[in-house]
């Protein structure tokens, strides 16, 4: 399977092209995951092309209940980490990490350095999980951690994990550029941008004429 090749979409007008369907739906039948969809579903229905992602992640943990959000942030964005805290705040309770907690010498794991000459910490994303599993916090928020520390930091986390920042130091991390750019898409990926953007064209255009049919 490889929906990202899909020219057709059958999916968006209601149609199943899988076998797990029925299986899938069994899931929803709990009630915690139904009240995360049905909350989901709202702030995309009240708030559609309304809200930034900060004032989405407010709305949802307030209408979730929850009370003590945790932030798991990289030392680079420690500024950035501070105002989300303060924004936070305000709504709930707030525990806050850096991604240096511990102090722990990379060179006690033989980990590469950016320079090797000086004393590096490492990134610690169990560190960061650990202490916020210890807060009992109701959900934890990824912010700018590095590649494979954010990895790290789901899988240890015991509250649920949502990303608020991811790192891309090349391009203000906002990642999704490198795929807006041409530059990027031509010149680096060697991707046949005009191409893609006429299969793109005749895509949506396919989905805006079976929408129309329907109706």
């Amino acid at each position: 399977m490889n929906c990202a090749l899909c020219k057709n979409n059958v999916c968006y007008q209601g149609k199943d092209c899988t076998q797990i369907k029925s299986e899938v739906i069994k899931e929803y039948a709990d009630e915690s995951i139904r009240k995360i969809m049905k909350v989901a579903a709202r702030i995309e229905a009240d708030h559609y092309m309304k809200l930034t992602r900060l004032e989405e992640l407010i709305k949802f943990c307030q209408e979730m209940e929850f009370r003590h959000l945790g932030i798991a942030f990289c030392i680079g964005l420690e500024e950035e980490a501070k105002f989300l805290y303060e924004i936070l705040e305000r709504h709930f309770q707030v525990s806050s990490v850096c991604c240096k907690v511990c102090g722990i010498d990379k060179s006690d794991f033989d980990f590469p350095k950016i320079k090797k000459y000086r004393y590096e910490a490492t990134c610690n994303p169990i560190g960061q999980a650990v202490i916020l599993n210890n807060k009992k916090t109701d959900l934890n928020i990824i912010f700018g951690l590095c590649i494979g520390h954010d990895v790290l930091f789901s899988k240890y986390s015991k509250a649920p994990v949502t990303a608020l920042v991811v790192k891309d130091r090349v391009l203000a991390h906002n990642p999704i550029g490198v795929l807006n750019s041409r530059y990027y898409r031509r010149k680096i990926f060697n991707l046949n941008t005009r191409n893609s953007l006429k299969n793109e064209f005749k895509r949506k255009n396919n989905r805006a004429d079976s929408i129309l049919q329907s109706m």
